[in-house]
């Protein structure tokens, strides 16, 4: 089969596409899919450089989110047949296993996973707009609606708000009826983040958005009556935005975090959490239970993944990869292994 595979950790180079690679091979309990769409997500790029204190073997095949049609099906499967349309819960639940990690993922024509790994997916629901959810919405649905529990006529804060698990916090914050505030670094992608619901735009290549955020909504003060400053902060960029986030939450705010792309050991001040007696919220991943509160939404309309105006192919996975390590996206970034 045709895959972009990874036989060693560094930069963009090391991933090649493969047009001859090996077909996946399962056992009695697993079904191989025909995966008609990947999601790329910064994870990938992670895998790809590799990560401190995580050994993986290698060659792999990345890509953690993966929608398709069932193909075959091991000797112990019952609930699957060929031609089923699913999609792949990213983690092994049962073997503690990661799709595109510790086993290898979507950027394959094939991929095979665990029959417990599927879940069945609508007819009416597109291949593309299924495997956008698992990490990026599942990520921002657990991190809103479950950990931080986002609440009408709140005000959110989001960084990093014009990829992936950005674009599904500021969707689901605005439909929880939200004041929603994005951060991006062009005035295009403030643009298309308003379509997407949000309520104001600040540009951090040419605007202070900490000062920008004060001026907006003033700053948590420790006096008695109203405080100024935000209800919640979304931030998974770690890095520098960290110490400067926590002071524009108000007093009692609420700071969410689910990663760390710019950085996971910023510079502290501590003072600012108990003056301010602010909440630090972490968000680990997602639960079946996300993907299905999810697709739910999809199917009735009421939630539309954002996916990055171009399709990759097989032979552009190298590409499509770039596209997010630079940052030149906005919503899900997509590779049709059949396009």
């Amino acid at each position: 089969m045709r895959a972009v595979v990874l036989r060693e950790h560094g930069g963009l180079d090391r991933l090649v596409y493969e047009p001859n690679y090996r077909d996946p091979v399962c056992g009695a309990d697993g079904v191989v899919i025909r995966t008609r769409a990947c999601a790329l997500n910064y994870h990938d790029v992670f895998t790809r450089r590799g990560m401190p204190g995580i050994r993986l073997t290698l060659p792999l095949i990345v890509g953690n989110d993966a929608a398709g049609e069932v193909l075959r099906t091991g000797a112990n499967v019952t609930d699957f047949k060929p031609g089923d349309r699913v999609l792949i819960d990213p983690t092994n639940r049962v073997d503690a296993g990661f799709l595109g990690e510790t086993m290898d993922g979507g950027l394959g024509e094939f991929v095979c996973v665990p029959a417990h790994m599927l879940i069945a997916l609508d007819a009416a629901i597109d291949f593309a707009s299924a495997a956008a959810l698992p990490v990026a919405y599942g990520t921002a649905h657990r991190m809103m609606i479950e950990r931080g529990r986002i609440q009408p006529g709140e005000t959110v804060l989001i960084l990093g708000a014009s990829g992936g698990v950005g674009t599904g916090c500021v969707q689901l914050a605005k439909k929880a009826g939200a004041t929603v505030v994005v951060c991006a670094s062009t005035d295009e992608k403030l643009a298309r983040l308003k379509q997407c619901g949000a309520d104001i735009g600040i540009n951090y290549a040419t605007q202070d958005w900490m000062a920008e955020c004060h001026r907006l909504f003033g700053r948590a003060t420790t006096r008695g009556g109203p405080s100024g400053g935000l209800d919640m902060v979304v931030n998974f960029t770690g890095g520098d935005t960290w110490t400067r986030a926590l002071r524009v939450l108000r007093r009692d705010g609420r700071m969410l975090t689910c990663g760390a792309t710019a950085g996971f050991d910023p510079k502290e001040d501590i003072r600012y959490i108990w003056t301010f007696e602010l909440n630090i919220i972490g968000s680990n991943g997602w639960s079946r239970a996300d993907i299905l509160a999810l697709l739910a939404m999809v199917k009735a309309g009421s939630l539309r993944p954002i996916l990055h105006q171009t399709r990759y192919g097989l032979a552009d996975g190298r590409e499509a990869m770039r596209q997010i390590e630079d940052r030149l996206t906005f919503g899900k970034v997509i590779v049709e292994p059949f396009r």
